[in-house]
């Protein structure tokens, strides 16, 4: 795979910017950017140079100093206009971010860490605009916006990591992981870009990013579960290794659908990718269906592939001296307010660290916990799957419908090719009789002759019959096992063709079923409304946690410290700090409320274990069931071919046995002449 052609990458055009009563050289300088690295450098000075403005001069919205600043919007070209210096902030770093951008997909990836450093970049501003900015400036800004950004570069940094792990030729499982990642950070983005109102905001740029990221979900899925099923490979799990390969077929082969209409550099890299899992699938259930023997498992008994994220979101600091260059502002206004006001957001800053650690210390435990459990509230109870025949069974089940001779020409191909072998068994052993009846007449003659001289030698042919006998004895031995084997095969599978063939209902009654009592439905339903239980306490801590932080970034009081005499510092703190106590009140409550919830779980998992055990036995049974009917439905192919083969090779060795026959009763024949004329002298 380390060869595989790469795939194309999402890239975001930059916003032009309109009005702004800002220094006219500076300005052009900012907005007019080279499309390279150092493009990038000029923007973040510019960006920094803007924050030590906007933090002395007041300039932000509903301020005295606010001048009208104009940018496009990037979706439908309209100029958006407010008065407000973070705007020009807010949209500088979009640029930022795009720019990364551009920069990631445009690089020929010659070395991955470039394009995967851009995407990370971009990334890093997409999010700092995102947490740092109102997202009601212009639609290319809002929330939802720029997470789908986030989560796009983010995937793509990944997927330039893994295009490098491959050439490294890392182990197997870590480059499964990697590529794992890779679909759980372009799942995010379809969520994203399948959401209404996300779609709405786009538009028609909306469904070609939508196509290339379902794609690409497939595809890299594809890739985790090959590398998957060359773990297994070098771990001798050859079953596991035959299910991994079909499963990234399977995923590949919906990628190629979602291919279509997409550039020749991804029908390139469908088309290798391709030749690679389709050549690992066939040698796989070649080698386990005649050599290993291996039961295959069900995809779903075995673990999970859990993505390794090995990328982040590269942070931004807009006052970082080494990047903004010296504060050409620092003389504007006194530092005092701005040096309280950066101590009240070391106050909030640690409110903050002290509630997170809280969350994160509650959090790791429930992780754990129901890392576990095990318990998947989506698959707590897995009933519905009994109702209804599965897709790829059904699948099997109407290619036989159409052809109703299956079983009737397999089972007269191998009568064929009974025959056939039952007749060159039968040739080889006259032969054999001829010649050992042969030697015993000459053993006789030798005897009755006693001293006298010996006779003349045997005629030539006899001794060539013999040596060619031996030689189709041989091969005779050899194929003999080979047809044993695919007999065996064919009564194998002989009665699952004829069940897929036949009435859909008696399908339907081969798969197994779990028997639930009406006690065992009450465990189940008393499970799952704990399970719900700790998804709302999950759901509420994460809200209560963005609402904390959106409380925390809107709070700003700079406008207070300027009036305010350095001795009230404190208890100015004091009192605006105070307005967070509710949400901390109902953080705690949430936190509190955990080791309740989980003492109920664990209960109610006790009295499911015996439950969960009946039908996780009758879930093995019913996809070993599905399993095997599918492997009958796929040998038949290869039954009929080697079947063929069979018939071919034995009607040659037939021909050649008959001619034989001919020639060893000639010589026997000759022989017995020779000692007839020695009896008669």
């Amino acid at each position: 795979m380390e060869a595989v052609p790469r795939m194309p990458m999402i890239w975001l055009d930059l916003k032009e910017a309109g009005e702004f009563a800002f220094n006219a050289a500076v300005k052009k300088s900012a907005v007019s950017v080279p499309r390279d690295f150092e493009g990038c450098s000029t923007l973040r000075k510019y960006l920094g140079q803007l924050h030590f403005l906007q933090s002395r001069i007041p300039m932000g919205a509903g301020q005295d100093a606010a001048v009208p600043v104009t940018w496009t919007e990037i979706f439908s070209g309209k100029a958006v206009t407010h008065e407000d210096i973070k705007y020009e902030q807010a949209c500088v770093l979009y640029n930022l971010g795009a720019l990364h951008s551009m920069l990631g997909a445009m690089d020929k990836r010659v070395s991955e860490e470039v394009s995967c450093t851009h995407f990370q970049c971009a990334a890093g501003a997409f999010t700092y605009l995102r947490d740092h900015f109102p997202h009601s400036y212009s639609v290319d800004m809002s929330h939802q916006i720029l997470s789908l950004n986030i989560n796009l570069m983010l995937g793509q940094a990944q997927e330039c990591l893994l295009e490098k792990s491959m050439l490294d030729n890392r182990k197997s499982f870590l480059v499964a992981r990697i590529s794992a990642q890779v679909v759980d950070y372009y799942k995010e983005a379809c969520r994203a870009l399948e959401n209404s109102e996300t779609a709405s905001l786009l538009g028609k740029i909306q469904k070609d990013w939508k196509k290339l990221v379902q794609m690409k979900i497939y595809y890299f899925a594809a890739v985790a579960h090959l590398h998957m099923g060359k773990q297994a490979e070098e771990q001798q799990k050859f079953g596991e290794r035959v299910i991994y390969f079909q499963s990234a077929l399977d995923k590949l082969n919906e990628a190629i659908k979602l291919a279509k209409g997409q550039p020749e550099t991804v029908q390139e890299a469908l088309r290798f990718t391709m030749d690679v899992i389709g050549g690992k699938y066939n040698s796989a259930k070649k080698d386990n269906d005649f050599i290993y023997h291996e039961a295959v498992p069900a995809l779903d008994t075995l673990q999970s592939v859990k993505g390794a994220p090995l990328v982040k979101a590269l942070p931004v600091n807009p006052t970082d001296p080494a990047v903004t260059g010296p504060d050409i502002f620092a003389k504007l206004v006194p530092m005092a307010a701005h040096e309280a006001s950066s101590l009240y957001s070391e106050e909030k800053a640690k409110l903050l660290r002290d509630v997170m650690a809280k969350i994160e210390a509650k959090n790791e435990v429930l992780d754990q916990f129901m890392d576990s459990m095990q318990l998947d509230p989506e698959t707590v109870d897995n009933l519905d799957m009994y109702n209804h025949i599965p897709p790829v069974l059904m699948e099997k089940c109407a290619a036989l419908s159409v052809r109703p001779d299956t079983v009737r020409n397999l089972v007269q191909s191998m009568q064929v090719l009974s025959g056939v072998f039952t007749d060159v068994e039968a040739s080889l052993k006259e032969i054999r009789d001829l010649l050992e009846e042969d030697e015993a007449q000459e053993r006789k003659l030798q005897e009755l002759l006693g001293r006298v001289p010996p006779a003349p030698g045997s005629p030539p042919g006899l001794a060539e019959v013999s040596k060619e006998c031996s030689k189709y004895l041989e091969l005779h031995e050899k194929a003999s096992f080979t047809n044993t084997e695919l007999h065996r095969a064919m009564n194998l599978h002989l009665g699952n063709l004829r069940l897929l063939g036949g009435p859909l209902e008696q399908v339907r009654a081969t798969l197994p079923t779990p028997t639930l009592s009406e006690d065992d439905k009450q465990v189940l339903q008393n499970l799952k409304r704990i399970l719900a239980k700790v998804q709302e306490m999950r759901d509420q801590r994460m809200s209560l946690e963005q609402q904390l932080r959106e409380m925390i970034q809107k709070d700003d009081i700079t406008t207070s410290l300027v009036t305010t005499d350095r001795s009230e510092m404190k208890k100015l703190f004091e009192e605006q700090l105070r307005k967070y106590d509710q949400l901390k009140v109902y953080l705690e409550q949430n936190l509190a409320a955990q080791e309740n919830v989980l003492k109920a779980l664990t209960d109610a998992n006790v009295k499911y274990a015996a439950v969960r055990k009946g039908l996780a036995e009758v879930e093995h049974k019913w996809n070993t069931t599905v399993q095997t009917l599918v492997a009958s439905y796929e040998a038949y192919e290869d039954l009929m071919k080697k079947s063929q083969e069979g018939k071919d090779f034995y009607t040659d060795l037939e021909g050649k046995a008959a001619k034989l026959l001919e020639r060893a009763r000639a010589a026997c024949q000759a022989s017995q002449a020779q000692r007839q004329q020695l009896l008669e002298r």
